[in-house]
């Protein structure tokens, strides 16, 4: 085979590792190894020389292990026999999975069994390009997604199966509510990956689980899933129930205090104060329950008008002191009703109140306001009975 002096790769995005197809090189040709790239030298699965980015010249300066094993001379063109690899360190993304049969648990929340799958994407980078060629390339001319995934897709599948079921049950996360946790679930199964990946020179950047597959054709799925979903709606409505009343309560409370603060404002523009305002009322059934049996209500309302004060307190005051005047004065000091007049039965002359004896004949006064001889009770000073004409006394 013919040696080549110019050695580079521009391959595509999805290729890990790619092998040249040549492998007889001498020094003095050019090696370009391109951005986000690495160029290995290996014989008989040893890894001799490594370059990164850049353009390189092979001279025995910069092929220590190579000049070494093989008795390069100094200077000149020298031939040498060796694998050249180019390896790609971009992050490469949305890498398929998905699990190959159903992951088996009980669910936390209910306790019934259930079989799920699961499936997403995942990204990857070479961290170790030296561990990632000796431990899965071997004689391999190129190493892509596919072949790196079908390497992994064991233990993936094993552990990634596992990770799920535990991750669930330890925290607890309902079949219904488990998209709700894909992000956590996610983050989860990506830890516990991550060291197995990284034994083979390969880092796990992201791991996400995007589906997860239910068992919609499962009855005890699909009667506990209508249980769930009735109980949680029943929760929704008493949650809003209690929500609608907390809002009428604020809003009763606040139509409360607008309407106290109206009616302060009502009496700062008018002059007066509650307690005032208080005094006025009680002075206005003070009046109105003047008699002696409402005295024990006046006496209450009398501690109310104490704290109205000025020409108010005084008008109030008054009109409240006049009231209990009146209902506590002496029956003597009030009006005494009119007494009928008497009238000797003898002489007809008008009797004084307290006369046992007519001052005009002399003649006995009579006490008895009834006809003694049919009972008639008179209303007036008649001296003959109207019914019966018998004379009076």
């Amino acid at each position: 085979m013919a040696i080549i002096s110019v050695l580079k790769y521009e391959g595509d995005n999805k290729t890990f590792i790619w092998k040249h197809p040549n492998q007889d090189f001498n020094t003095g040709s050019q090696l370009i190894v391109h951005e986000s790239q690495e160029a290995i030298f290996m014989q008989n699965g040893e890894v001799l020389d490594t370059f990164g980015p850049g353009k390189h010249t092979l001279e025995t300066e910069n092929l220590p292990v190579i000049k070494s094993i093989m008795k390069l001379a100094t200077g000149g063109r020298s031939a040498f026999h060796a694998e050249l690899y180019f390896v790609n360190l971009t992050e490469q993304m949305a890498i398929r999975w998905g699990t190959d049969s159903k992951i088996s648990y009980l669910d936390p929340v209910f306790d019934f069994p259930l079989e799920i799958g699961a499936c997403g994407e995942m990204s990857l980078s070479v961290s170790n390009s030296s561990k990632l060629l000796v431990r899965l390339v071997g004689t391999e001319k190129v190493l892509n997604q596919d072949t790196l995934t079908k390497y992994f897709r064991a233990f993936l599948m094993t552990r990634a199966k596992s990770i799920i079921a535990q991750v669930i049950q330890g925290k607890n996360i309902s079949i219904f509510e488990i998209d709700m946790h894909l992000g956590e679930l996610s983050e989860a199964v990506q830890q516990k990956l991550a060291d197995d990946f990284f034994d083979y020179g390969v880092n796990l950047n992201s791991f996400m689980i995007t589906t997860v597959l239910k068992p919609d054709e499962d009855r005890n799925y699909l009667k506990f899933k209508d249980l769930y979903f009735r109980r949680k709606s029943d929760v929704m409505e008493a949650e809003l129930q209690q929500k609608l009343t907390l809002i009428e309560q604020q809003t009763k409370a606040q139509s409360t205090v607008m309407e106290a603060e109206a009616m302060a404002k009502k009496r700062q523009l008018e002059g007066y104060t509650y307690q005032q305002e208080k005094g006025f009322e009680v002075a206005k059934e003070v009046a109105q329950n003047e008699a002696i049996g409402q005295f024990s209500n006046i006496g209450v309302g009398l501690g109310m008008i104490t704290g109205v004060g000025g020409e108010i307190g005084k008008t109030v005051g008054g009109v409240a002191s006049q009231a209990i005047q009146s209902a506590t004065a002496p029956v003597s000091q009030q009006t005494a009703p009119q007494m009928q007049k008497r009238f000797c039965m003898n002489c007809g002359q008008e009797l004084s109140a307290v006369a046992r004896f007519c001052e005009g004949c002399g003649t006995k006064v009579q006490d008895s306001d009834n006809c003694s001889n049919c009972g008639y009770a008179f209303t007036n000073e008649a001296r003959f009975c109207p019914i019966c004409g018998t004379k009076r006394g």
